[in-house]
């Protein structure tokens, strides 16, 4: 693929995104084939994780479209590739209007460009991948985490497991993200400088 001047391509972004998408996809897929006839209806009201999904998907869309720091956007699409993951665990569902079983197929499909695009980025553009993740520090990588553990926290809503769904989504996937982006802020080369100039006493 050959670079396009004055643009960059988001190597990075596109293996996290592609990441939190197989990591939603066929974590929601194991625990539907763990739990086959679990399916909670609260006032008439049918919870299915593909709006869970849907909503991540918009709002990590339109804040990458206006936000251009690259550690957020890296966020962004973590976010987007999990909830990528959760519509795309119920594109059978979505497809027949009710058969959520009808996954032989794409699961296959899916499951198979994933594993295939993943190869393609890690060999193919190897060495752009590495340098386009190198600014993920520890404190970012452990706000990734505690989007993932919000994101699939999806999961626990889809037994009737209330309370602990919103734990795992409140405490949990929020106090993750927000120890992260302290840590990670405090190891920016703008605080480290700051901390030289300004030395406690």
């Amino acid at each position: 693929m050959e670079a396009v001047p004055g643009v960059k391509v988001g190597y990075g972004r596109t293996f996290l995104a592609l990441a939190g998408f197989m990591v939603a996809f066929f974590g929601a897929r194991a625990f539907a084939t763990a739990y086959p006839d679990t399916v909670v209806v609260n006032q008439g009201i049918h919870f299915h994780h593909f709006w869970y999904g849907l909503g991540m998907v918009v709002v990590a869309g339109w804040l990458g479209i206006a936000s251009f720091h690259p550690s957020l956007n890296r966020l962004y699409a973590t976010v987007f590739g999990l909830g990528g993951g959760l519509v795309g665990d119920e594109v059978g569902l979505l497809l027949t209007l009710g058969d959520y079983h009808s996954e032989l197929t794409y699961v296959f499909f899916v499951g198979l460009v994933c594993v295939v695009v993943a190869l393609v980025l890690v060999f193919r553009f190897g060495g752009e991948l590495k340098a386009d993740l190198e600014g993920v520090g520890r404190g970012e990588g452990v706000a990734h985490l505690g989007i993932v553990v919000g994101g699939l926290s999806a999961l626990p809503f889809s037994v009737g497991a209330y309370p602990y769904g919103v734990t795992l989504a409140a405490a949990a996937g929020m106090a993750i993200v927000a120890v992260g982006l302290q840590v990670h802020r405090r190891s920016s080369p703008a605080a480290v400088l700051d901390d030289e100039n300004h030395p406690a006493s």
